[in-house]
């Protein structure tokens, strides 16, 4: 079993951060219009091209398409169905100051694992491919993200409709969910660990990214 000062080091996720590299960030947001469009793929739709045009502009300064995306993703994903997953069982475990702190620690150390990276993209697109929907609450968006020299990468949104606005709370790269790998490492410091070294060691990594990205 891997310490927790392995902790998002895994060679497993490695790959998921590469792979979303230009792309996770390509689509993790949307504007409050987008958010509050009646249909999964609209919304989708919205967010990549919303997101691409921060993304493929080099004039403006770093810190502030940083800014732009984090606004973006603030928007339209929801948090709180996230962070629930990404802890699972033991988010009853925890205590509600505990499950607060959490949220706001993981979505921080989410934001700024990608946007630290902001300035390696370079080019792509995406090609829509469909959308299905599980009931009334629940619908998955498939794409295939395009990058010159590279295979496509398959790309799926899950997207949750709380009171008729959709959001997204998973995505899916080439069959690997972000929110389960969390899960998956997150378990096993709670299992042998317990909350104050999982916090402790997220807090951690989330201080060394805003330091290299300057905030």
């Amino acid at each position: 079993m891997r310490s927790s000062k392995a902790l998002l080091k895994g060679s497993r996720f490695k790959r998921l951060a590469a792979l979303t590299l230009g792309t996770i960030l390509l689509v993790s947001g949307a504007s409050r219009l987008a958010a509050a469009a009646d249909d999964p793929m609209t919304v989708v739709k919205t967010t990549v091209g919303q997101a691409l045009e921060v993304l493929r502009d080099k004039q403006t300064p770093t810190a502030t398409r940083q800014q732009k995306l984090r606004d973006i993703v603030s928007a339209t994903f929801d948090f709180r169905t996230m962070s629930k997953s990404a802890m699972g069982y033991y988010w009853k475990q925890i205590t509600p100051d505990q499950q607060q702190e959490f949220q706001k620690v993981f979505v921080t150390f989410i934001e700024n694992s990608y946007l630290a990276k902001i300035n390696e993209f370079t080019s792509g697109d995406v090609k829509y491919l469909s959308a299905q929907n599980d009931g009334t609450q629940y619908s998955m968006v498939k794409t295939n993200v395009l990058m010159p020299g590279k295979s496509p990468i398959d790309l799926e949104f899950r997207l949750l409709n709380k009171e008729g606005r959709w959001q997204i709370y998973d995505v899916t790269v080439d069959a690997v969910s972000i929110i389960a790998n969390y899960r998956n490492q997150f378990n096993r410091i709670m299992a042998t660990k317990g909350y104050s070294t999982l916090i402790g060691d997220l807090k951690s990594k989330e201080a060394s990214l805003a330091a290299s990205m300057g905030t």
